[in-house]
């Protein structure tokens, strides 16, 4: 009872796998029913069974006939009598006879095996028709198809299966041998190449000794006359095979005959082959009668899978295994003649299909048989890469300038100017009638690299144009954005309102001291030398690091103890939190003071990027808290400050920051106890916005425009003018009638604490990079060096002695000049140099900034910092 429970739950999973394969491939419920229904008729079909009656075949049950004429929708007694007896034609005097012929009980098997195969093999053609037609496509496209077959089979006895299987592997090496060796070997006859033959077995002798039709017959058509004179028996049928095949291809240099069988001489191999059951598996017996038995079925779905007119098919006798066979093999051939076939050949190292076992013999034989070896002599030996002239023009034409887009003139002109173009060796390439041939993959593949690269060029140029046009519009958006951030509520530096923004002006990269105190993974948005003010408002430097996540303020400790004692080393001094910080506030004037508000308590600190790093704040603020940066605007600002560990008395108390207007672009501070004054003179007005300008870049430095009079930011005071980190007055008081503008370029402004504004121009100018075309000095034969230099001096007769040695060429002279300060850049296209540094002088503009070079970098610097020697 469970094992039949248990199979009948395995019969409905096959047949909802079944159905559900067909509803996918779209065939509708009515025709699964009916394919079901047809593969039942075909197993009832086998139930039916005969037995001998006078010599003749009668069935042995009727009630058998009933089921399946039911599924197959035909008459019961037309089913009996087609099963037992069979209509033939014959003709006498011009005249045509019909005649009944009852069959025996050999003869009615045969018949009821054959509608059965007859049903089974049409509803698998219906079944691969349907799956073909819901893959098509209303277009026409390429395709790949792979082609798997049984390979060549030589067992201990060979039948009638091995001999249509091996027949096929026949038909399929030779065309491997009509496409790779003689197809080849052809072409470059055609081409008029220069080329040596190579010798080839063609196996087409053995494909006509098994399927010719006359002169002499093939195998095949005496195995099919020989079917068809069967009448009764087949006893004798297999030895009468044996005598024809002696007596008419019994000469034939690739065939053999012994007493039980034969030899056929294969590509692989000899084969025996034994005639036992020989002409029973060739025999299909689908006459007409049972074609038209299944026409007059009821059932129209059945009507369709045998469409044959009976009346152009009459006269014709019924197909057998071996004609079908020899037509599906000749229509394959058909079909991979048009296609481009690539091989897969697969080796068989063993009999004993284990693992490690490996008979050298039989991979020998197989490599021999399979034509490998001649393959690759003819492959050794030609060219691995040919194309027609005009599409090889049309994929390397990028090469050269004459040939692109499209060459003028003859088409195999054009392919050897850029073959000599790339410089290559006559001896790797031999232009045909049509075709050019390259014959080792190397030079192909030079080819493939100089066309990448020249892709690759006018790519980059492509990206370059781009993400200069995008980062232009970036930037532009970005001082935008910034400007909003204080439209209206402070004044702006008309030194640095229109300034490129950065964002790293310290190059982290480089510093993996500052690095290591940031996240391996985080972003740095912007990093900057900045002043912080303590408590007592000593001004001392750190370094402001901004990512997404945090800000960083780093600065330099001496190390008091173990072995570093004495060394100077970075130290994390303050890390905060981007979605903790409370608030930041600025004054309304045009310094650079801001104050970072925090739960515990406040920094306060001073960069000349102020505007750039708020921007970015603000754009990581909103981002973590989905909040607004609060920004708070006001000429008196308070400082909270750190707790002192002095205990749990220690308080933090706070100190206030007043801002006063006065005179100048740089700030002046006045320290209190508690309190600290800053005092700078006006401003650009509160609503300033950036202009829109062109901002182009050469050399990494930047073009002043000629209506640009201001430098892009003020410049700090030459050292000397700070006591305890504050600025100290200016003791040099400008005469009231002197435009600020004019005092700024007078001499001796050493003893100023103004800096003279940068020049409207680069008087030097930065010549761009030129783009040179793409040298090919590379495919050039390289140099011979020391060796080729003695080899070509041998034959040279010697120098005469005594000729003084050429004076060195002297150097330019250019004027220098020595830095009485030290000046760190604040901007890219400037210098940064030490006290006491000597600088070339390449160019001096009366606007007070020079341009200079110091360790081989060019850049502008303020002349009042240096003096000339």
């Amino acid at each position: 009872i469970i094992y039949d429970e248990l199979m009948n739950n395995v019969s409905y999973l096959m047949s909802f796998f079944s159905q559900h394969a067909m509803n996918v491939i779209g065939i509708f419920a009515e025709e699964q029913t009916l394919v079901l229904q047809i593969v039942a008729g075909v197993l009832h079909l086998g139930n039916i069974s005969f037995k001998e009656v006078g010599n003749y075949a009668a069935v042995e049950s009727e009630e058998f006939l009933a089921f399946p004429a039911f599924l197959l929708g035909i008459n019961q007694s037309r089913l009996k009598e087609k099963l037992t007896s069979r209509q033939m034609d014959s003709k006498w005097g011009g005249k045509s006879e019909s005649i009944n012929v009852t069959l025996n009980v050999e003869q009615a098997c045969y018949t009821r095996d054959a509608l059965a195969k007859a049903l089974h093999a049409r509803i698998f053609d219906y079944l691969v028709d349907s799956i073909n037609k819901a893959m098509e496509k209303d277009y026409e496209e390429y395709n790949i198809g792979v082609l798997d077959i049984y390979g060549f089979e030589i067992f201990q006895k060979n039948g009638f299966e091995q001999f249509c299987i091996n027949f096929v592997n026949e038909k399929l090496q030779q065309i491997f041998i009509e496409l790779t060796l003689k197809a080849e070997q052809e072409e470059y006859v055609q081409e008029g190449i220069r080329w040596t033959p190579i010798d080839y077995f063609n196996n087409k002798i053995v494909c006509d000794l098994i399927e010719n039709k006359v002169n002499p017959p093939g195998i095949m058509s005496i195995l099919d006359d020989v079917c068809a004179t069967m009448h009764a028996v087949g006893e004798g049928a297999d030895q009468t095979l044996l005598q024809k095949l002696q007596m008419q291809i019994g000469t034939h240099e690739h065939f053999n005959s012994w007493n039980q069988g034969f030899i056929i001489h294969h590509y692989a191999g000899k084969v025996s082959y034994e005639m036992d059951g020989f002409c029973e598996r060739n025999r299909d017996v689908l006459f007409m009668d049972l074609i038209e038995l299944m026409q007059s079925s009821e059932l129209p779905f059945i009507k369709a899978l045998f469409p044959e007119n009976l009346q152009a098919d009459k006269k014709g006798r019924p197909t057998t295994a071996g004609s079908k066979i020899k037509k599906q093999a000749n229509d394959l051939v058909g079909t991979l003649m048009k296609c481009t076939p690539h091989y897969i050949r697969c080796i068989k190292p063993n009999e004993t299909k284990k693992p490690r076992d490996w008979e050298e013999s039989r991979v020998k034989h197989q490599v021999e048989y399979l034509g490998l070896k001649e393959n690759i002599r003819v492959r050794r030996a030609g060219y691995a890469y040919r194309r027609v002239f005009k599409k090889f023009l049309q994929r390397y034409a990028i090469l050269t300038k004459a040939t692109w887009p499209s060459w003028k003139g003859d088409e195999k002109k054009g392919v050897l100017h850029l073959l000599q173009s790339v410089n290559m060796d006559p001896d790797q390439y031999q232009l045909g009638k049509t075709k050019i041939f390259i014959k080792a993959p190397e030079s192909l593949f030079l080819l493939e690299e100089m066309r990448e690269r020249k892709y690759d060029g006018y790519a980059r140029a492509i990206q370059k144009a781009w993400r200069k046009y995008m980062a232009r519009k970036k930037y532009v958006q970005m001082r935008e954005e910034a400007s909003d951030l204080l439209l209206n509520k402070k004044e702006r530096r008309r030194n640095s309102i229109n300034r490129n923004f950065i964002g790293d002006y310290i190059g982290m990269e480089e510093h993996p001291e500052l690095r290591q105190f940031v996240g391996k993974r985080e972003k740095i948005d912007f990093a900057d030398t900045i002043t912080k003010y303590d408590r007592r408002f000593k001004g001392v430097k750190r370094d402001l690091v901004l990512t997404p996540k945090c800000i960083y303020l780093i600065g330099r400790d001496k190390v008091k103890q173990g072995p570093e004692k004495g060394l100077v080393k970075e130290v994390l001094k303050r890390r905060i939190e981007v979605e903790r910080l409370l608030s930041v506030s600025l004054s309304t004037m045009q310094d650079d003071i801001f104050i970072l508000h925090e739960q515990e308590y406040d920094s306060l600190l001073e960069s000349v990027f102020k505007t750039e790093f708020l921007s970015l704040l603000s754009k990581r603020y909103e981002e973590k808290t989905q909040r607004k940066l609060p920004l708070k605007f006001s000429n008196t600002l308070e400082v909270k400050l750190k707790k002192e560990n002095w205990g749990p008395w220690s308080a933090g108390g706070s100190r206030q920051v007043q801002f006063m207007q006065g005179q100048g672009d740089l700030v002046i501070l006045k320290p209190s106890n508690k309190m600290l004054q800053v005092s700078i003179g006006p401003g650009l007005p509160k609503n300033s916005r950036p202009t829109r300008r062109n901002i182009t870049q050469s050399q990494g430095y930047s073009h002043r425009t000629q209506s640009q009079n201001y430098p892009m930011r003020a410049a700090p005071p030459p050292p000397g003018h700070h006591q305890n980190g504050v600025i100290k007055s200016p003791q040099f008081v400008p005469h009231p009638h002197t435009p600020a503008n004019q005092r700024a370029g007078q001499k001796n402004l050493q003893t100023t604490m103004v800096r003279p504004p940068l020049p409207q121009q680069l008087s030097a100018g930065s010549d761009k990079v030129s783009h040179q075309p793409e040298s090919l000095d590379f495919l050039k034969v390289p140099d011979q060096g020391a060796a080729g230099v003695r080899r070509q001096t041998t034959n040279r007769p010697p120098p005469a002695g005594g000729r003084p040695k050429p004076q060195p060429k002297p150097k330019p002279q250019v004027p220098q000049c020595r830095a009485l300060y030290a000046y760190d850049a604040q901007d890219t296209d400037e210098l940064s140099f030490n006290a006491n540094d000597i600088i070339d002088i390449i160019k001096e503009d009366p606007s007070g900034w020079w341009t200079g070079r110091l360790r081989g970098k060019q850049g502008l610097f303020p002349n009042n910092y240096v003096t000339k020697i």
